[in-house]
């Protein structure tokens, strides 16, 4: 069985619109099902793991899989999808026309591996003194017994007869002659006979990574911590991409953080915020930061310490801490407590509270009117 004779989708069991996910899974099952090294050579079995294998060679890569949305099988095979020309052809044009000034001649050279993305959940603390942590990536490697290169070991590939090892063929479109990636051996002028049993032909396979990720001292949400060549290998030996880290840090239970300050709310007795006094505030750098209340100390309010904040990412210094004061009234009077407030409020002028004094003097003054 031919994959050039059945719809690649039809292959694998998946929808058009299937995404990349979905159609690694879709192969992976298929591709266990049908292995060779898992049938005694059954030849129909063979013939269908590589129809399969054929197929996901194309949907998994986004610029084959849109040149066979668009033109099916005869995207691959000479004189087909080859004789088409539309504006992402221009390129090839002007390299055909004008020579290697507009992008270089001779073989394509292997894309580097595609990058990756992995979300890490700290809390507050780490992003504050920054932390040393250990994650497990499911990442494609370059395969080892092939070195990469899907060739099984003790062999190597033959130079690519459609394209005589160039790596790109070339076609008549009107005036122009279109110069394109070999379809028989995508660009790299070989091709591989005894693929590799351990990656399929393919140079690379899955596999499960620990990495060591080091986090800096404030980092905040959406801070990108890049890991050089850590991210998938590339096709045939090409250079891995890059591993990028997307932090997102937890709510804390008592500050809320606004770029470097750190914000809390602390509640205060009615006494203290009328006379005046200390209360003292475990930060987040373990050491004790005494705030200072004045005389007079209204509800809302804010205090300012500098320097007891967040650390400056990849800098030096230090935020501030920012502490609104919660003036809160007794709910709970002993006999003894609510005599001595009787008394204080025979004494009352009303100059001991001048914003609620005025305010009523104004509301005096806006019925009068």
């Amino acid at each position: 069985m031919s994959a050039m004779e059945h719809d690649f989708y039809e292959l694998l069991g998946v929808e058009r619109g299937a995404d990349g996910a979905t159609i690694k899974s879709a192969y992976r099952k298929l591709a266990m099902q049908y292995h060779p090294d898992r049938n005694g050579g059954c030849k129909d079995n063979e013939a269908k793991f590589k129809a399969i294998s054929a197929a996901y060679e194309c949907l998994k890569d986004p610029q084959k899989r849109a040149a066979y949305d668009r033109y099916g099988h005869a995207a691959f095979a000479q004189g087909g999808g080859a004789q088409h020309a539309d504006f992402g052809d221009l390129g090839d044009i002007f390299e055909t026309i004008f020579g290697s000034a507009f992008g270089g001649g001779g073989r394509s050279r292997p894309r580097r591996g595609a990058d990756l993305r992995y979300d890490m959940e700290i809390g507050l603390e780490d992003a504050f003194h920054g932390r040393s942590r250990e994650i497990e990536v499911e990442v494609s490697v370059a395969c080892e017994p092939c070195g990469g290169q899907g060739a099984e070991p003790g062999t190597s590939a033959r130079r690519c007869e459609l394209c005589h090892g160039h790596g790109k063929v070339r076609a008549q479109q009107g005036f122009f002659v279109i110069e394109k990636a070999c379809p028989s051996c995508h660009g790299r002028g070989e091709v591989i006979e005894r693929p590799c049993r351990e990656c399929r032909g393919e140079g690379r396979v899955d596999k499960v990574q620990k990495l060591g990720v080091e986090i800096p001292p404030g980092v905040d949400n959406g801070t990108r911590i890049r890991l050089s060549g850590k991210g998938e290998a590339g096709p045939m030996g090409a250079p891995p991409g890059d591993l990028y880290i997307f932090v997102h840090v937890r709510k804390h239970p008592v500050f809320e953080r606004e770029g470097t300050s750190l914000f809390t709310r602390i509640p205060v007795s009615f006494t203290t915020a009328a006379l005046g006094g200390t209360i003292d505030i475990p930060g987040l750098d373990g050491e004790t930061h005494s705030i200072e209340i004045p005389p007079g100390m209204q509800s809302g309010k804010q205090l300012r310490k500098r320097g007891a904040g967040m650390p400056v990412l990849q800098g030096r210094g230090r935020g501030d801490l920012v502490t609104e004061i919660v003036v809160e009234t007794p709910t709970r009077l002993s006999a003894r407590q609510k005599e001595l407030l009787a008394e204080f409020r025979e004494t009352e002028t009303g100059d001991e509270c001048p914003e609620s004094a005025g305010f009523f003097a104004k509301l005096k003054n806006a019925f009068k009117a």
